[in-house]
């Protein structure tokens, strides 16, 4: 149930309104953007609402059990503040989302209809699509500790305690020549074995995606390729940092860091080969019948 301002009610009964949609994004890093299907701009609560953004939404669907809401909205990435080269940096991962019903000839007549966090985004050549989950999609998270054969500790935290400051754990390069913005050869890294940044992080900071970072897919040689592509071009001379890279496996804890004592995983919990099994005949100690002599 939703309450209305005092006027929305009668605004409503009139049978001729002037309503509007509005979408206010608070991004990871601070930034919060408004974007409306009105045309022109809109402003309440400090936020100046853009119109002619391309924004629409389709169908919120809700029910009385604690399912995630249905809906999605998409835009043009057409608008000053919302263009690609931010979508592609993740500056929009989980970022929250407000959906409000606001009448534009008085502002002071709006409702909040929904609020959530961005899930997916799929980006096109000029828009994009992106998944809105409800407050119910946080039950759906795992909250505490589970039991299983990997590390749950993230390579550098306090829990793990690896100094990733110390030079056999990180690295400064720079890149030779690229491929793409994914894949290039790299300078910097000729002491250290293949696979050495595989899972690893690469921090940029030089080129037109300094400040930016990337998980590592595969580390090669001077090869590197990263798990997405960079939003903006990478071209030689861009300089990086790169961290080690961890596969959360007791082996690789204990011979690749020497941190076995702080292994967060349970690599000798019984796995589903334990639980599965069942008793088999065998031989007696003595060589004899099973049934006896």
């Amino acid at each position: 149930m939703k309450n209305l301002p005092e006027g929305m009610q009668a605004h409503l009964d009139s049978g001729a309104t002037t309503l509007c949609w509005c979408w206010k994004i608070a991004r990871n890093d601070g930034a919060t953007q408004g974007f409306t299907d009105h045309d022109a701009d809109l402003t309440f609560d400090g936020v100046t609402y853009e119109a002619a953004s391309g924004f629409t939404a389709t169908e919120v669907q809700s029910l009385l059990d604690l399912a995630i809401d249905n809906l999605s909205v998409s835009g043009a990435l057409s608008s000053s503040t919302l263009n690609d080269a931010d979508l592609a940096a993740g500056l929009y991962d989980n970022a929250s989302i407000e959906i409000w019903r606001v009448n534009w000839s008085d502002v002071s007549q709006r409702v909040l209809m929904r609020k959530g966090n961005l899930g997916e985004v799929k980006r096109g050549v000029c828009a994009f699509t992106a998944e809105v989950r409800g407050l119910a999609h946080i039950l759906n998270q795992p909250v505490g500790r589970c039991f299983g054969y990997g590390c749950d500790a993230d390579l550098g935290d306090a829990r793990c305690t690896i100094d990733l400051t110390r030079a056999a754990f990180r690295a400064d390069g720079a890149v030779v020549s690229a491929t793409d913005a994914r894949r290039f050869t790299v300078s910097g890294l000729g002491s250290f074995g293949d696979g050495w940044f595989t899972g690893g992080k690469l921090v940029w900071t030089g080129g037109a995606n300094k400040g930016r970072a990337m998980e590592v897919k595969r580390h090669t040689g001077v090869a590197i390729e990263l798990w997405q592509s960079m939003s903006e071009a990478v071209v030689a001379g861009d300089a990086f940092t790169i961290t080690a890279g961890c596969d959360k496996q007791f082996a690789t804890c204990k011979s690749k860091f020497n941190n076995a004592i702080n292994f967060r995983g349970f690599p000798y919990m019984p796995g589903n080969d334990a639980v599965l099994a069942y008793p088999t005949a065998s031989q007696p100690m003595d060589g004899g019948s099973r049934y006896g002599n």
